[in-house]
C-alpha cells in the first residue's frame, strides 16, 4: 500500500477514503496517504434525518467524512430536578445537557468537568434541543457508527457570532462555542470550525489582539473536555468587514496551539477577487495551509459567483468562476492527508463530483509516470526478413451449408414464398398475373 514520501513501486495501489483502490506510488514514514470527500450537512437524498441516517448514507453513496451543521441553538437553562440529582449529566436520558455552571470566580466560562460529574442542588444545567441528538446517548451511536464505517466527522458551530459589539454577544458567541465543541467532543468529531465574527472598533491589528485572546480562551476550555485531539479550526470569510483574511487565519494558526486553518477557497477567491487558475499560485497557497496545519489539509469547496467586494454567493461546482479541475490534480500530486468538503448547494452530489474529477486526475497522472509498451505492429507490417522462406498459405476449404450439400441432384428447385422475410410481398409473384374467380350463381341475396 503507498504511503507518504518517496516514490514506491509501479505495482502499489493507493486507497482512498471512499475504499476505491487506485494507482498511486508515494511513500513516507510508515503511514497511509488518505484523502476524504464529503458534504456540509446531511446528504439531500438521504431519506431519514436523524445522525444515523446521514452518516450510513454517506458510506453507501461512497464517501467518507462530513461537516455536521449545528446552526439553530434554542437553549434552556433551569436547576436540576429531583431525579435528575446525584446523576452524571451525560447518563441522564432525553436531556442533551451541555452546560454545567455556576462558572468558578474570576472565570467567564463555566467548568467542563463538572460534565462527568454529578449533579448538585446548586448545579445549574443548560439543556440544548437539536434535531440530530436528543440526548447523550445519541451522540455515542453517532460516534460508533462513524468509526465502524470509517467516515470522518467535523462540526461547524453556528455562522452568525459577534464578540465585540456588546458584552452580552460576546458571552452568547463564548457560549455557542462552548456547546459546540461539547458535542464535537460526544460526537468523536476532529474539529470544531468557525467564524470569528466582525473586526469591531479600532485597528486591525487591535481586532486581530482581542479576537486572538477570545480564541485562547476557548481553547483552554476545550483542552478540559479530555479530548486533546479536538481541533478549533477557524475558517476564512468573503465579506472584508469579518474577520479571516489568508495572512490573519494563518498568524492565528502559527501563534495558538491547537487551531487550524480551514482552506475555503470560495470565500478566499471572493475577498482576494482571484479565480486561482494559474496552478503556481493554487500550489503556494496549499503549501502555506498545508504548513500552518502540521501535514494536513482541510478544504471546503464550492462554486462561487462575485461580483463587488462583498457581494457574492456560493453555487454548484458547474457553475462557479472557480474550477476544480486544478485543484483535482495538485491534490494528486499531494504528499500529505487531504479532507475535501462540499459546501454547495448540492451537497453530497458536487463530492462525488469533486471525487470523479480527483479519480481522474489520480489515473491521469499514474499513466503519464507509467506508460504502457507499444504495440509491436511496424514489425508486423514490415512482413518477415529478407532471405527466409516463407510458406504460402493454403486457402481454407470454402464452408458449404448443411442444406446445399443435402440437395440431391436434379431435384426441382423450392417454390419461392409469396412473402419475404421482412413481410412484404416478394416481386417475382407481385406482378404475376391473377387468375380470374369463378362465377357463382345469385341465390337472390340483397346487395
Amino acid at each position: 500500500m503507498p504511503l507518504r514520501g518517496t516514490e514506491g513501486p509501479p505495482s502499489a495501489t493507493y486507497i482512498d477514503g471512499g475504499g476505491f483502490a487506485l494507482a498511486r506510488t508515494r511513500w513516507s514514514r510508515g503511514s497511509l496517504l488518505m484523502i476524504r470527500f464529503g458534504p456540509a450537512g446531511i446528504p439531500l437524498s438521504c431519506k431519514g434525518r436523524t445522525l444515523r441516517d446521514g452518516i450510513s448514507d454517506i458510506h453507501n453513496v461512497g464517501l467518507s467524512a462530513m461537516e455536521l451543521q449545528f446552526i439553530k441553538v434554542n437553549p434552556l437553562v433551569r436547576e436540576p430536578l429531583e431525579e435528575e440529582l446525584g446523576r452524571r449529566p451525560r447518563e441522564i436520558p432525553g436531556s442533551l445537557i451541555v452546560e454545567v455552571g455556576p462558572p468558578p470566580k474570576g472565570s467567564e466560562l463555566s467548568d467542563p468537568r463538572l460534565l462527568s460529574e454529578p449533579l448538585t442542588r446548586r448545579s445549574r444545567e443548560t439543556l440544548l434541543t437539536w434535531f440530530l441528538a436528543k440526548e447523550h446517548s445519541d451522540l455515542a451511536q453517532g460516534r460508533l457508527l462513524a468509526q465502524s464505517l470509517d467516515v470522518r466527522l467535523t462540526l461547524h458551530a453556528p455562522y452568525y457570532v459577534d464578540l465585540v459589539s456588546s458584552p452580552a454577544a460576546r458571552e452568547r458567541t463564548l457560549h455557542q462555542y462552548q456547546w459546540a465543541a461539547t458535542l464535537a467532543a460526544g460526537l468523536g468529531s476532529r474539529a470544531v470550525v468557525g467564524h470569528l465574527g466582525f473586526y469591531g472598533p479600532g485597528t486591525r491589528e487591535e481586532a486581530y489582539q482581542r479576537l486572538a485572546g477570545d480564541v485562547r480562551l476557548l481553547r483552554r476550555w476545550m483542552e478540559g473536555l479530555g479530548r486533546e485531539d479536538l481541533l478549533f479550526a477557524v475558517e476564512p470569510s468573503g465579506h472584508p468587514e469579518i474577520f479571516g483574511t489568508r495572512e490573519e487565519i494563518l498568524r492565528l494558526c502559527r501563534e495558538i496551539k491547537g487551531v487550524r486553518p480551514v482552506l475555503h477557497l470560495a470565500h478566499l477567491a471572493a475577498r482576494e477577487r482571484k479565480r486561482f487558475e494559474d496552478r503556481a499560485e493554487l500550489q503556494a497557497l496549499f503549501e502555506e495551509f498545508v504548513e500552518a496545519s502540521h501535514g494536513e489539509l482541510y478544504l471546503n469547496f464550492s462554486g462561487v459567483e462575485f461580483h463587488n467586494p462583498g457581494d457574492f454567493r456560493l453555487t454548484p461546482i458547474k457553475r462557479g468562476m472557480v474550477h476544480f479541475d486544478a485543484v483535482a490534480e495538485l491534490l494528486a500530486d499531494r504528499d500529505y492527508d487531504a479532507t475535501v468538503i462540499s459546501s454547495s448547494p448540492l451537497l453530497e452530489h458536487d463530492a462525488m463530483y469533486m471525487k470523479l474529477l480527483y479519480e481522474r486526475a489520480l489515473a491521469k497522472r499514474f499513466a503519464k509516470r507509467h506508460p504502457a509498451a507499444p504495440a509491436p505492429t511496424a514489425a508486423r507490417a514490415a512482413g518477415p526478413p529478407a532471405g527466409s522462406a516463407s510458406k504460402a498459405k493454403a486457402p481454407s476449404p470454402k464452408r458449404v451449408s448443411p442444406r446445399t450439400s443435402a440437395k440431391k441432384p436434379g431435384a426441382p428447385a423450392r417454390a419461392r414464398p409469396l412473402l419475404s422475410r421482412k413481410g412484404t410481398a416478394s416481386p417475382s409473384r407481385l406482378h404475376a398475373k391473377r387468375k380470374p374467380r369463378p362465377k357463382t350463381k345469385d341465390h337472390g341475396r340483397s346487395r
